[in-house]
């Protein structure tokens, strides 16, 4: 098993100003030297930049990434900033594309101008770029739905000699280029499949956990999109459903001008759990300050109310702030028996809890790389919190080994953007379309340009 350091690396929450290296954006792992960033202002310069190098090449994307899915080691390799290549490139009826470099927030903000939305429910937070996001899988919650990459209608992907290759869904390579993890090539647009936007509203509550394994499929299959955080010390859930809002629901969000509604009526039945929660992120991390970014992503379950809004406006709530989060997928039939599983080593264990569990399930996902391939999925989320000097808990990173270590029996996939320990898994067992994957990247890049050595071993 890997070393928990090469794992979970210490972050260094300053950077001298002289420094000419570029870190990721947790600050725990150098990707290359500054000098190597290649910034090209269109995809004619991308081209060249990827038919010039004469080592690897990598496209960096918002480096929220584990620095070992970037990072450089040789004075001839590159990383591309897709920066400039950004905004909407075309709209028809039921499509827009984007350059590959655009952030999320652009896109849904586009998209929201235009009056349409995607029919995926977005991930919790919005910073990363499109081709980022499409490439490790990023997801929402909600089994009608699937993995922002399963909105993609053509992908626009720039190969190993600098070759373009238009590739819509009928393509034989369209599942593979859905989620390659950057190892086909340097994706430059992406066109997504549109639907008119619409409103929603969304039901928090509170409850006990003894039913979880049977309650989890139920919300998923009664409801538009469903997202869980499970705190097992204390044997609560906290829920939000969502479904399209009724009309007066809708009239109450114009007269807010657009902005989320919150109910009046607010519910306290997290409070307390949220407040032994809080104690034990502040005595793994030191911050004693409540309102520091860790904290946010956990007060708001207190004193909590229903909304209305658009779905960006109500489940893209999450708050950057640097983690080791890992999450696996499991089947959504495995799903009860897994968290028996879980229920039962708490039980016998008590380990410690730094953070609930978080419970995102979703549809099937046409990718080959996608954990949700071919079958519904439920990703259980785990967090820890970096302290402000950098360090980890080790209890907190004991309990996610663990809980890695059980789920990965379990047949688990881990999030390919996320944390995880690769000598966990046996990937074509995992993956049936493992060998086809593998062999349209080697067409595509016959050299492994674009493969560093965390994703040359990957790949082996």
């Amino acid at each position: 098993m890997t070393s928990t350091h090469a794992l979970f690396p210490r972050r260094q929450p300053q950077q001298d100003a002289g420094d000419p290296h570029l870190l990721n954006w947790a600050k725990n792992a150098t990707l290359a030297a500054t000098c190597a960033v290649v910034t090209p202002e269109n995809e004619a310069q991308l081209q060249a930049a990827i038919r010039a190098c004469g080592g690897k090449v990598r496209v960096m994307g918002s480096r929220m990434s584990p620095g070992r899915m970037l990072a450089l080691s040789h004075e001839d390799d590159i990383l591309i900033d897709l920066s400039c290549l950004r905004g909407a490139l075309a709209v028809t009826e039921e499509s827009v594309t984007f350059a590959a470099g655009t952030p999320l927030h652009e896109v849904f903000e586009i998209l929201t101008a235009l009056n349409r939305m995607l029919h995926a429910s977005p991930g919790v937070i919005d910073a990363q770029t499109l081709a980022g996001a499409i490439s490790t899988g990023t997801h929402g919650q909600g089994m009608q739905q699937s993995s922002l990459a399963d909105e993609a209608l053509s992908i626009r992907l720039i190969d190993a000699g600098g070759t373009i290759h238009d590739i819509p869904r009928q393509h034989r390579w369209f599942a593979a280029a859905q989620l390659g993890l950057g190892t086909l090539g340097a994706i430059s647009a992406v066109t997504l499949r549109t639907r008119p936007a619409a409103l929603f509203t969304c039901f928090k509550n509170a409850s006990s956990a003894d039913n979880l394994a049977h309650d989890l499929v139920t919300w998923n299959e009664q409801w538009a999109f469903s997202k869980a955080w499970w705190f097992p010390d204390e044997n609560k859930v906290h829920t939000w459903n969502a479904r399209e809002a009724r009309d007066d629901e809708q009239a109450q969000w114009r007269q807010n001008r657009g902005e989320l509604v919150e109910f009046d009526e607010t519910d306290t039945q997290m409070n307390a759990t949220v407040e032994k929660t809080l104690q034990h992120m502040q005595d793994d991390t030191h911050i004693v300050d409540e309102n520091g970014k860790p904290f946010r992503t956990v007060t708001r379950f207190k004193d909590f109310s229903d909304v209305t809004g658009d779905i960006y406006q109500i489940f893209c709530r999450g708050i950057a702030t640097p983690q080791i989060n890992i999450e696996i997928a499991i089947p959504m039939d495995r799903a009860p028996a897994v968290i028996a599983r879980l229920k039962k080593w708490h039980t016998q264990a008590h380990p410690h809890m730094h953070y609930p569990i978080i419970l995102r399930c979703t549809g099937p996902s046409s990718a080959w790389l996608s954990p949700a391939y071919h079958q519904a999925t439920c990703f259980f989320g785990f967090v820890v919190y970096y302290a402000e000097d950098g360090s980890l808990s080790d209890e907190g990173l004991a309990f996610l080994r663990a809980a890695e270590k059980r789920l990965a029996e379990e047949g688990g996939k881990p999030h390919w953007g996320k944390y995880f320990d690769p000598q966990l898994y046996d990937w074509p067992a995992l993956y049936p379309q493992w060998a086809e994957f593998q062999a349209i990247r080697r067409q595509l890049d016959p050299q492994g340009k674009f493969l560093n050595a965390f994703m040359t071993e990957l790949m082996a």
